[in-house]
C-alpha cells in the first residue's frame, strides 16, 4: 500500500473531503455518459470519502470507488449509509494501478485528483494502463489532475523523471503538460472526447509570482 501520504488519512482532511461539493463539470458529463452507455458501471479511482461517488449513484450509476485510504473509505461508507443509493455503491481499499476490476466492465472512469499523486511516470502510466484495461468499449473517462504550468518554468523534474517533480510539496508529483497528458491518455487508447474540452484552472497571470495551489487540467477521454 505505498505511495499514500499520511497526511490523506489525517481527520480534518477526511471530514474536509467529507464536506466537498461534488464537481459540478463531471456530474454533467457523466449524466450525458450513462445516456450512451452500453452500461451503467462507474468507476471512481481514488475516490475519497465519495464526493463524486455518492452522486454519481444517486445520477443511476453502479459505482466502485477505490483509495488506499482506511478512514476516507470508512467516512465514505458512513456517507452512503445515510443515502438510499448505498446499494449502488461498493468501496475497496486498492491502489489506483492494481485495479479489483475485471477487463472491459467500467463505462465510466473517474480520475479525479489521484494520478498526480503517482511517485514515478512509470506508475503514472501503469495506473493509466490499469483505467484501460477495465474500460468497456467506448468507455467514459474524466481526468482532473495537475499542469506543470504550477510549478515555475525553470523547476527541474526529478533526475530520469518527465514530468515527475518536488518542488510543489516536497513529495514526488506529476505535473504534466497538455501535449504530456494527451500523449499519455493516447498511448493507452483514450481520445479527447469534446464533451468536456481540456481546460486548465488557477493558472497565473505571466510574471506574477509562483505559490497558491495547483493548476489544474481537467478533460474528458473516450476508449477506442
Amino acid at each position: 500500500m505505498a505511495g499514500l501520504a499520511p497526511s490523506w488519512s489525517n481527520a480534518s482532511t477526511v471530514a474536509g473531503f467529507a464536506q466537498s461539493e461534488p464537481n459540478a463539470v463531471l456530474m454533467r458529463f457523466a449524466e450525458g455518459a450513462r445516456a450512451k452507455a452500453r452500461g451503467c458501471h462507474a468507476l471512481d479511482i481514488g475516490c475519497g470519502a465519495a464526493r463524486n461517488a455518492l452522486p454519481l449513484a444517486r445520477q443511476g450509476w453502479h459505482v466502485v470507488g477505490v483509495d488506499l485510504s482506511a478512514p476516507m473509505l470508512t467516512a465514505a461508507a458512513c456517507r452512503l449509509q445515510q443515502d438510499n443509493e448505498a446499494t449502488r455503491a461498493l468501496f475497496v481499499r486498492a491502489a489506483m494501478d492494481a485495479l479489483p476490476v475485471a477487463d472491459g466492465t467500467i463505462d465510466l472512469i473517474v480520475a479525479h485528483g489521484v494520478w498526480n499523486l503517482a511517485h514515478s511516470s512509470a506508475r503514472f502510466r501503469q495506473s493509466v494502463r490499469e483505467a484501460a484495461r477495465v474500460a468497456a468499449p467506448g468507455a467514459a473517462l474524466f481526468v482532473f489532475t495537475f499542469s506543470r504550468h504550477t510549478l515555475p518554468a525553470g523547476a527541474a523534474p526529478v533526475a530520469g523523471e518527465p514530468f515527475v517533480f518536488t518542488q510543489f510539496s516536497g513529495e514526488r508529483q506529476c505535473f504534466l503538460t497538455e501535449e504530456q497528458l494527451v500523449a499519455e491518455m493516447a498511448a493507452a487508447g483514450f481520445s479527447l472526447d469534446p464533451a468536456v474540452p481540456l481546460s486548465e484552472y488557477n493558472r497565473r497571470a505571466p510574471g506574477s509570482l509562483a505559490g497558491g495551489g495547483p493548476v489544474i487540467y481537467e478533460a474528458a477521454f473516450r476508449y477506442r
